[in-house]
């Protein structure tokens, strides 16, 4: 397991964990962040990173990808 900011764009991996404080697991669920779902990194730049999740594009600072284990 490793965090999503440490994945390469172009990469797909399947959510394992989503972490932090009630309110930042509620806030990344709502986004389409739960745990068995897929994930594709799109890119990554000025501490920003965007993904494809559930079909959509998501744009997610590096410290919320830091709590998203894959």
């Amino acid at each position: 397991m490793m965090p999503l900011a440490l994945a390469n764009p172009g990469e797909t991996a399947v959510i394992r964990k989503v972490g932090g404080s009630p309110q930042v697991k509620k806030h990344l669920e709502n986004l389409g962040f739960v745990a068995g779902g897929s994930v594709t990194v799109v890119a990554a730049f000025q501490g920003n990173i965007i993904v494809n999740v559930k079909e959509a594009r998501v744009a997610i600072s590096e410290e919320m990808a830091r709590k998203i284990m894959i």
